[in-house]
């Protein structure tokens, strides 16, 4: 019996990343701060769009101050590097000014990060591209 994700697309429509262990293997919690970082020429593949989605352990919307559930190519106010490059700010603490918008507030707990890709380009789909770590 389906349980979860019983209306997802298919792969053709959306590609979809799953995370809940940081690069050394340990469960994401908000007891920690964690950056999700995109080189200027390593963002999502898609010819649609893509978002990071954060869910708590229970695998809903973690409650906040911002209503802020996911960030992805829809958010205009997202600050690049210099060099281009995207850093996402994962955290329970809201961060300084200067990474506010790229801020995706978690819970104190333990939670996990979705990366959908929407109408994704071939990389996403044969595993040439993937997400980076969560560092």
């Amino acid at each position: 019996m389906g349980k979860a994700n019983i209306f997802v697309n298919i792969p053709a429509e959306t590609a979809y990343f799953y995370q809940d262990l940081d690069r050394n293997g340990q469960r994401l919690t908000g007891q920690n701060t964690y950056t999700l970082t995109f080189q200027a020429d390593a963002l999502p593949p898609v010819q649609g769009f893509w978002s990071v989605t954060l869910y708590n352990e229970h695998h809903f919307f973690h409650p906040n101050e911002l209503n802020r559930y996911s960030l992805g190519t829809k958010n205009d106010t997202l600050r690049h590097g210099d060099d281009g490059s995207l850093t996402i700010h994962v955290s329970a603490h809201r961060p300084d000014d200067q990474h506010l918008a790229n801020w995706l507030p978690a819970p104190n707990g333990s939670f996990s990060l979705y990366l959908r890709a929407y109408w994704p380009d071939q990389p996403a789909l044969d595993g040439t591209w993937r997400p980076p770590a969560v560092e």
